[in-house]
């Protein structure tokens, strides 16, 4: 077995209250198909003020189009689909009942796809992705920025470039931050030896790598799960289904690929000509990723403000999972670019929608849209400290009229109830002062307790049947959420919440909250299966360093196995010439360059073969039989260390809207 075979493996990872039967509450069920009388009604006086006369941004978003792909359907080598352009073809003409008719607006315009021209010399990729690749004509060759998420997609966007603007080689590769939709297709641009050989340049921000990997790393299933229902992973496109991901259509099923960046970008004002282009740059770290940076390009008058500015309001805090973003630093960094690029900016451009073109229109947009950040910020702070809760919070606030008439500052992506309570937890955390909620039961316990002071399941189901007739879908969802957690086999409760979710998600301006709800109704009806995506691959795990694979592994002690275990290990890894000694403890790992107390066992092995240990299920004596690892010392002592620790992954997704 050789190492290439392991990192090959490495591809695979990634009680019963008082309840009423089924059939006493099956008839309590409402029967309406789709969109309720409720729902319509919401979504038509919802369109009522809304700025349907500027068109401005379907006008941008159709500027400089020249071709598209001929073929629709990208597919891997195996022949699976990774990406269907014609998936959201159906989002044109009136808003149907089941779609908020601001959300309909928006997924159609970001469903177009193609080759854009920007200025002569800058063109962008869009739709191929969730993200914009974009591609800057250089003396020699091409300078592409943000190469989307996966390799197929990628070398797809390449195609249709090369066949309307020419071919030439790529020069370099510029990531603007570190998540993984602006560096994933990398090698589906470039070639990895051509880089080792610098004949390919790859710059990034400073702390790209650390944050690219550790982000998803340490909470990594508990993230990935969660972005299953973020972006609605597991729905059909279509009216009754998944309608974008608020900065693009969605997260294709790409392979997902890293190289490491040959050139770091430390400070704002640092220059440098790539291939003949002059860059300025302007760091931003902490606000929208938490290593990112804007460009200028003086000779093409143009200005990349990378995520940092959206056709969206952003997320403070992602409803996948992360720490709590800075909104008063976003706004910061814009007021920043203001002051910096607005004078000497003809077109501005971004890594998600569409680019804006003249000095008036771009500084009023950078203007804009820093004040909704401003605004989000000072009012949840200034109503925080009145003593408003986070839930309170996000009830009130609301943008004044002249921010919210634009377009570019709705809720698709990020809301402002969602960012409020985030703006809440950066400051205050979880605890909202009352003591009552310093010890509350869990989301079990206190289900049984409240269906038993409702009168029983029956009685707590005929609640929520009535809030549901009445149109009041967050009561009827909660209350039926109760019954399910008391009794998670009442199926009509979870019938009932299921469509309660339905109707929140057909009513929902975000994007990202209706695919929540959406999925949140699918398992309220059928448990999940093992699937959907990960940001884990074998180019990131290759990239992890050994420190933060016992970092990881300290967060995968399980007490229960580990009870009684006081044993310190030494692991030597010859490719790389690290050694590193571990000690379990109290079921607490702890791990440290060197020896610090005598081991039990010492363990050697190529860190690629450990890799496909904790990640790929390599057995460690199939790796011993093939003379990757050797053992000296107490081997008992070795097994029972691997034997306290969880597996990689679940075996299936644990439960988010069932107990």
């Amino acid at each position: 077995m050789t190492i290439r075979i392991i990192l090959g493996a490495v591809a695979a990872i990634v009680m019963a209250a008082s309840c009423a039967t089924v059939e006493e509450a099956a008839p309590l069920l409402p029967a309406q198909p789709g969109a309720t009388e409720a729902t319509r009604a919401a979504n038509q006086a919802f369109a009522v003020g809304l700025p349907w006369e500027d068109m401005s941004e379907a006008d941008l978003a159709d500027r400089g189009f020249l071709a598209t792909r001929e073929d629709p359907v990208i597919r891997a080598p195996d022949g699976r689909v990774v990406l269907d352009l014609s998936a959201f073809d159906f989002a044109e003409g009136a808003a149907p009942d089941t779609v908020n008719p601001s959300l309909w607006r928006h997924i159609g315009l970001m469903r177009r796809h193609g080759l854009y021209e920007v200025v002569p010399g800058i063109w962008q990729v869009r739709g191929f992705d969730v993200s914009v690749m974009t591609i800057i004509a250089g003396e020699t060759g091409y300078i592409l920025v943000d190469p989307l998420t996966g390799i197929e997609q990628a070398e797809a966007a390449m195609e249709l470039a090369y066949t309307h603007l020419g071919e030439k080689p790529v020069h370099s590769v510029i990531y603007t931050h570190s998540h993984a939709d602006h560096f994933g297709g990398v090698k589906g641009v470039v070639d990895a030896a051509d880089v080792e050989a610098g004949l390919v340049q790859i710059i990034a921000p400073e702390g790209f790598m650390e944050h690219a990997v550790s982000e998803n790393l340490i909470a990594g299933p508990a993230m990935s799960r969660r972005a299953n229902y973020q972006f609605g992973t597991g729905l059909q496109p279509g009216p009754l289904g998944q309608a974008g991901a608020g900065i693009g259509t969605g997260i294709p099923a790409g392979t997902l690929s890293l190289i490491a960046p040959t050139h770091i970008v430390s400070r704002t004002g640092e220059t440098m000509t790539i291939d003949g282009i002059v860059f300025e740059f302007q760091m931003t770290p902490g606000a929208e990723a938490p290593a990112e940076m804007n460009f200028y390009l003086p000779q093409f008058r143009a200005l990349c403000l990378a995520e940092n500015a959206n056709a969206t309001m952003h997320n403070i805090l992602p409803p996948r999972g992360a720490l709590v973003r800075d909104a008063k630093i976003w706004a910061d960094y814009l007021t920043e670019s203001i002051r910096l690029y607005a004078d000497r900016t003809d077109v501005m451009f971004v890594s998600h929608g569409w680019p804006r073109w003249g000095q008036e229109e771009i500084t009023e947009f950078m203007s804009f849209h820093r004040d909704a950040y401003k605004y989000l910020h000072d009012q949840s702070v200034r109503l925080m400290n009145q003593g408003y809760t986070a839930p309170e919070i996000a009830e009130v606030i609301a943008l004044p009229e002249a921010l919210a008439g634009k377009w570019y500052n709705r809720g698709y992506y990020g809301t402002m109830s969602h960012n409020a309570k985030a703006v809440y937890q950066r400051y205050l955390g979880w605890y909202d002062g009352n003591p009552v909620n310093l010890n509350p039961w869990p989301p079990e316990e206190s289900a049984r307790r409240y269906v038993s002071a409702m009168g029983g399941a029956a009685a707590a189901l005929r609640t929520a049947s009535t809030a549901y007739d009445e149109g009041d879908y967050r009561w009827s969802a909660q209350v039926a959420s109760h019954i399910v957690f008391a009794d998670p086999a009442n199926e009509a409760a979870r019938e009932l919440l299921a469509r309660s979710f339905e109707q929140m998600g057909y009513q929902a301006e975000g994007s990202l909250w209706r695919n929540m709800y959406l999925t949140g109704a699918a398992e309220a009806r059928e448990t999940p299966q093992p699937g959907g995506r990960s940001t884990m691959s074998p180019d990131m795990i290759a990239a992890i360093t050994t420190e933060q694979v016992f970092d990881m592994l300290a967060v995968r002690v399980d007490p229960e196995k580990a009870k009684g275990l006081d044993v310190a290990l030494v692991f030597h890894f010859p490719d790389r010439g690290e050694t590193r000694t571990v000690s379990l403890r109290n079921a607490v790992l702890v791990h440290e360059e060197g020896i610090t107390r005598p081991p039990a066992a010492s363990i050697s092995l190529p860190r690629p073969a450990f890799l496909g240990m904790l990640f790929a299920g390599q057995s460690a004596e199939a790796l011993a039989e093939s003379g990757l690892l050797s053992i000296e010392g107490d081997r008992e002592a070795a097994a029972a260390f691997l034997d306290a620790l969880d597996a990689a992954a679940p075996a299936a997704p644990f439960p988010i809207v069932t107990p």
